[in-house]
């Protein structure tokens, strides 16, 4: 318990709530690009009910929805061993080699979300599907790089603004099986190397950026749990957990989590600063109540 207060008190993130789309080519809705909605005077609740400014938007994360998992390059991360050698541990058993399959059907997707007359995008990078082994000497991913450049050609097109989060939770499975993962330090500069690729490749397109993905969760489930990738934490919390401690490993990755962010912050500031880049927010607030 202590250690969950520990952790809210470090770590923000955002609560996204996942809307993936694949729609069939026959499908009406692809023809409705310039469609816009106006809500009904019966209706209570509408744009107009929230303030000017309000962002609507959609929110994805590249495992959930890409697919494409083993093909143009893209290297594993550690959902995909997760996946693959626990199935047992998914609710139901499913895997994201091709989910819903997001690569090869993005202007369908984004034509929903224009036909959803949403404002936003807000998608994660694969760090592996970019930087396939995880470290920039291992070597770029250039039909990676190209995809995220198609996907952001596809949101100007359709008049979406992009908010981009660096990292959801997919931490290449090959720094995993070379230091641990965010178990070590050395996740640090091989982050802080990635998120430099990408501020100088997209960071003329990109004016939102988010960090990190829900840490807390991450921390929690995946190392605390063992319920997430990489499913590590002590027998006596979860009995499936073949590897792990739950009394120590969530403090070390929280703490490297925070490194990482810091890292990237400051490169951000240092030489790309364009607009501001921030930590996701998601948080409880705890007061006293007095009886």
């Amino acid at each position: 318990m202590a250690f969950r207060v520990l952790v809210l008190m470090l770590l923000s993130s955002l609560l996204a709530h996942v809307i993936g789309s694949g729609m069939a080519q026959s499908d009406p809705c692809l023809d409705l690009t310039e469609y816009q909605y106006e809500p009904s005077p019966e209706l209570p609740l509408g744009r107009r009910s929230f303030p000017k400014g309000f962002v609507f938007a959609s929110a994805t994360a590249a495992y959930q929805i890409e697919g494409a998992a083993n093909q143009y390059c893209r290297g594993p991360s550690i959902w995909d061993r997760f996946a693959h050698e626990f199935p047992e541990r998914i609710a139901d058993g499913s895997n994201g080699d091709v989910a819903l399959d997001h690569y090869h059907r993005l202007e369908e997707d984004i034509i929903r979300m224009k036909f959803m007359n949403l404002d936003a995008y807000r998608f994660s990078i694969s760090w592996t599907r970019i930087i396939p082994y995880g470290k920039i000497q291992s070597g770029v991913n250039e039909q990676g790089i190209k995809f995220y450049h198609d996907l952001l050609d596809l949101l100007e097109k359709h008049g979406l603004e992009p908010y981009v989060t660096i990292w959801h939770w997919d931490t290449p499975q090959a720094l995993e099986a070379e230091y641990g993962g965010f178990l070590s330090r050395n996740i640090v500069k091989d982050f802080e190397d990635y998120c430099d690729l990408l501020f100088k490749e997209y960071g003329h397109r990109i004016k939102k950026w988010i960090t990190l993905n829900e840490p807390m969760v991450h921390v929690m489930r995946g190392y605390d749990e063992g319920l997430h990738a990489p499913g590590r934490c002590s027998v006596w919390a979860n009995r499936a957990c073949v590897a792990g401690d739950s009394a120590t490993e969530p403090y070390i990755v929280t703490h490297n989590l925070l490194l990482a962010h810091a890292a990237a912050y400051r490169l951000y500031e240092k030489k790309y600063k364009v607009s501001q880049s921030n930590i996701s927010l998601f948080f409880f607030w705890h007061q006293y109540y007095h009886l």
